[in-house]
């Protein structure tokens, strides 16, 4: 639904009048950013959400990036439910290319289109503990270098807000000892959006919503309320990479978050649909 005249500006106007002055946390990331249509469209997106008025936060993955530089110095990824195993050497690259090469490469894309965008560093914004082990049939998995939130400190990201810029922050934290850990950029937006007192959180991912069946797009759960989750998981349709989206939803659900949003990032105009039409799009959560 982009809003390409007047008519559809005009239906969407009582969203963007609901929305208008409150922080809209997006989580961009997954396949979404592979795709070079795809990042020009939804960077124009969120480009025109900051036109109309709302304030959008964009907190960004990097994991092909991430995938590439690693590859490149000989170093395989590993996964364990669905977050990136990270020892020292990777940690390095991931901070390397999240904050040297993602992030100043959309903050200069929105800037390119006309929208003004401030690149944020999550160590300088997330305060982090490293993850426990991840229980795993074999045993307990430990992650290495990857942390979990413990505070948020959103002073740059309203800093940035209050000057009519977008905030662009990449998933890193930092310990009371100054080490960097990864920190899943699903987990960072549910924490941020939380500390902000966002009234929507949309995760841009590469799937249409949460889905009773993967294979089957007509299994679509357009809206679930907090209630539904805890039999989806146990039903097995909530797994894998799903987990930390659902768990940061509930994060910031819990602490006052009015709705949460799973949509397609590659579809086109699929974020303005979530928030700007009244038929929405992919899978909304609410309280």
């Amino acid at each position: 639904m982009p809003p390409a005249n007047l008519e559809a500006l005009a239906d969407a106007l009582p969203f963007i009048l609901r929305l208008r002055g409150q922080p809209l946390v997006i989580k961009y990331g997954g396949s979404a950013m592979e795709e070079e249509n795809a990042i020009e469209r939804t960077l124009r997106d969120i480009a025109l959400l900051a036109a109309v008025g709302l304030r959008p936060v964009v907190v960004h993955g990097g994991g092909k990036a991430i995938t590439t530089r690693m590859r490149e110095a000989g170093l395989k990824p590993r996964f364990v439910a669905g977050l990136r195993v990270t020892d020292e050497a990777s940690v390095a690259i991931v901070a390397r290319t999240l904050d040297e090469e993602v992030n100043p490469m959309l903050v200069r894309r929105l800037g390119e289109i006309g929208a003004a965008a401030r690149g944020l560093s999550g160590r300088d914004c997330v305060r982090a503990t490293r993850a426990a082990p991840v229980k795993t049939p074999e045993g307990p998995a430990d992650l290495g270098f990857v942390g979990d939130v413990e505070d948020m400190d959103v002073s740059a990201v309203r800093a940035a807000l209050e000057a009519g810029e977008i905030p662009v922050l990449s998933p890193l934290g930092r310990t009371a000892d100054g080490t960097t850990l990864n920190v899943n950029a699903d987990t960072v937006a549910g924490a941020l959006a939380a500390a902000l007192g966002s009234g929507r959180l949309v995760y841009l991912s590469d799937v249409p919503g949460l889905m009773r069946d993967p294979q089957d797009a007509d299994s679509l759960l357009p809206s679930l309320q907090i209630s539904d989750i805890d039999r989806l998981t146990k039903a097995g349709v909530i797994t894998g990479g799903m987990m930390p989206k659902i768990e940061s939803a509930l994060l910031a659900l819990g602490r006052g978050v009015e709705r949460v949003h799973f949509v397609d990032g590659r579809a086109p105009h699929a974020l303005l649909g979530a928030l700007l039409t009244a038929h929405g799009a992919g899978t909304e959560i609410v309280s």
